[in-house]
């Protein structure tokens, strides 16, 4: 669920926010940040969920400017990136290392805990590359 309550105060995070990637806060850019992160909380959202937020919020933007800002901002390294079945992009505000559920039924990202998780030997890379990442997304069936 995104945030859609555009108060002083959530601008005023999502400003900092864009500050701390070392973004210009254009009004768009704003109005999207305060909409991610103005209430504090992380989440996980697409571009399409975002876009809708911004509309219920009252705000004008199209969703080709929705996904290059969210580009941007993990660009600027305040938001990463979760591909699922390989074309389905989730946009996470967590930047720490965890793994995630993704719930079949709803097509929803959630946070797993990285506590549980124990990986403890990767194939080696090809010559000339490096592994940079590792991303973990479990696949959930309710039953």
């Amino acid at each position: 669920m995104i945030g859609n309550n555009m108060t002083p105060k959530s601008v005023e995070r999502g400003t900092n926010w864009l500050s701390k990637g070392g973004l210009r806060p254009t009004r768009q850019r704003v109005s999207l940040a305060s909409l991610l992160v103005g209430d504090g909380k992380d989440r996980h959202v697409t571009a399409e969920s975002l876009y809708e937020a911004c509309r219920q919020a009252g705000q004008q933007v199209s969703l080709a400017t929705v996904y290059n800002t969210l580009r941007a901002f993990c660009d600027a390294g305040l938001m990463q990136e979760v591909t699922v079945d390989g074309s389905k992009s989730y946009f996470d505000t967590n930047m720490s290392d965890h793994p995630h559920f993704y719930w079949e039924d709803t097509a929803q990202l959630t946070d797993a805990s990285a506590d549980e998780l124990k990986i403890v030997s990767l194939p080696s890379a090809p010559e000339g590359a490096e592994i940079s990442k590792v991303d973990v997304v479990i696949r959930l069936r309710r039953v």
